[in-house]
């Protein structure tokens, strides 16, 4: 929505008023006799009707009645005139006279006060347009019509007055005029550069706005900013007041319009890729649902749990397929994960009830293998093993207990198996020949040992060196007295 569209509103104030017709035609240097139809009648119009009947449609006030002057005013004015006795009036004008009109069947001082209110009236005109030119919205138009029309007026008056006072006000108005129009002009040229430079405000934000756009655009934020931007860029055509120069205007609506479009193509772009993306991730979570439902009755509870884990995965890297799609899509896939692990709760519940009963029995048959020691020589040791032996038979044979449980119960059985053990072993070494032979040339040795210590002792003379010998001896002795 570009200025050129906006129309300036046409003021419609203006000063100046259409010049009041003479009640007869001057157009010949003598006037022509009066007839009857033309000769104004008693109760003619007052000077103060004819000017508002005269008047410029687009006057700002309405010429003053002619109540508003006093008698002084109109006898002064008076003073610039006369009227013979056919009743032409005079008025003196520059160096001589003018006759201005003719107003027979009324008496001199008549005539000459009708036509010393005219004067009166026009000049009130004048003093309307210099009021005027004090105010701060009028317009130049309206003060160019204003001075055209009073220029009419006051070219050759049908007044009687100060003649050339009234020309030198005029002037003086024109002159007056001029100043108000270039004061004006210098205003209207201030406006309109600070209204460019809120309109080209409004621009650079919506241009950096474009600028700014990446990967972690905020697109529906972006999009709220750029409509704020285009609502200020109405409301300042709106009020801003001033009509900014159309080259102008079009070159920052073009800027303006360049940063939007460069935005709504982006959000385009944004959106088809958003949708690909979505499509892709929909296609493989469809993908991933078709899997899991293949697996859902499953009963490889270890093998497919992990599966589940690797669609688990899967799916998170799948990225979004929009939130409806995505709710959809998530409650198929859990059906069939819930199906899956449902089932697989279900027989470890079933597991832990049946390895609880089979900790119960395998508690009863280590109370039984506990019972069977201690053992008191190889004989009863014999007798245990054979009794533990059928004891761990049945144990293997009853399954899985508990996790927490295995090694605690485990452990007592080995205890049991290790003290018999301990007795087998023991009886087993007392019969071993090579056990026998190695004890004897063990013994031979430390004998040997003994009688070299028992020389080197009774040789030295050193106290510290004969400690140390001695203690070595004592040390052999403990040796020897332990393999016996």
């Amino acid at each position: 929505m570009a200025d050129e569209n906006v129309t300036e509103e046409k003021n419609t104030e203006t000063t100046g008023q259409a010049s009041t017709p003479a009640p007869e035609s001057q157009a010949s240097a003598k006037p022509a006799q009066p007839t009857p139809a033309s000769m104004p009648k008693p109760h003619a119009p007052s000077p103060a009707a004819f000017a508002k009947k005269a008047a410029h449609p687009h006057a700002s006030a309405p010429a003053p009645a002619n109540d508003a002057y006093t008698e002084a005013d109109v006898k002064a004015a008076e003073a610039f005139g006369r009227v013979d006795d056919n009743g032409t009036v005079f008025v003196k004008d520059r160096e001589g006279e003018r006759e201005v009109g003719q107003f027979p069947d009324v008496s001199k001082e008549e005539a000459l006060a009708l036509y010393a209110r005219r004067f009166l009236d026009l000049k009130a005109k004048l003093n309307l347009l210099a009021n005027r030119l004090k105010a701060s919205n009028v317009k130049p138009r309206e003060i160019d019509e204003s001075l055209k029309s009073l220029a009419e007026e006051t070219a050759e008056p049908a007044v009687v007055g100060d003649i050339a006072a009234l020309k030198a006000q005029f002037e003086s108005l024109k002159a007056e005029g001029a100043a108000k129009k270039a004061q004006l002009a210098e205003a209207r040229k201030a406006a309109v550069a600070k209204a460019v430079e809120e309109r080209t405000a409004i621009v650079v934000k919506a241009e950096e706005l474009a600028a700014s756009l990446g990967e972690n655009t905020n697109w529906r934020s972006t999009a709220d900013k750029f409509r704020a931007l285009f609502d200020q860029w109405q409301e300042h055509q709106r009020t801003s007041g001033v009509r900014i120069d159309k080259t102008e205007a079009d070159a920052l609506w073009k800027r303006f319009s360049a940063a939007r479009t460069k935005f709504n193509q982006g959000r385009r772009k944004w959106a088809q890729e958003r949708d690909n993306e979505r499509n892709a991730a929909k296609e493989a979570k469809e993908a991933i649902i078709a899997e899991a439902n293949e697996l859902k009755d499953s009963t490889a509870w270890g093998e497919t749990s992990r599966k589940f884990n690797e669609l688990m995965d899967r799916w998170k890297q799948a990225g979004r397929a929009g939130r409806n799609e995505d709710d959809a899509l998530w409650a198929q896939f859990r059906a069939a994960a819930d199906t899956f692990f449902n089932a697989r709760q279900a027989d470890r519940d079933q597991i832990s009830s049946s390895e609880k009963e089979n900790l119960a029995k395998k508690e009863e048959l280590l109370a039984k293998a506990e019972a069977l020691v201690p053992v008191a020589d190889e004989a009863a040791a014999k007798k245990a093993r054979q009794a533990l032996a059928a004891i761990q038979e049945e144990w293997d044979q009853i399954g899985y207990v508990p996790r927490d449980d295995m090694r605690r119960i485990e452990g007592r059985l080995d205890a049991v198996d290790k003290q018999i053990k301990a007795v087998e072993d023991a009886a087993w070494k007392k019969t071993d020949p090579e056990a026998d032979a190695r004890k004897s040339s063990f013994e031979e040795q430390l004998n040997a040992q003994l009688a070299e210590l028992n020389e080197k002792i009774a040789a030295e003379s050193d106290p510290k060196k004969k400690a140390k010998l001695e203690a070595e001896k004592a040390t052999k002795e403990q040796w020897l007295n332990a393999i016996k």
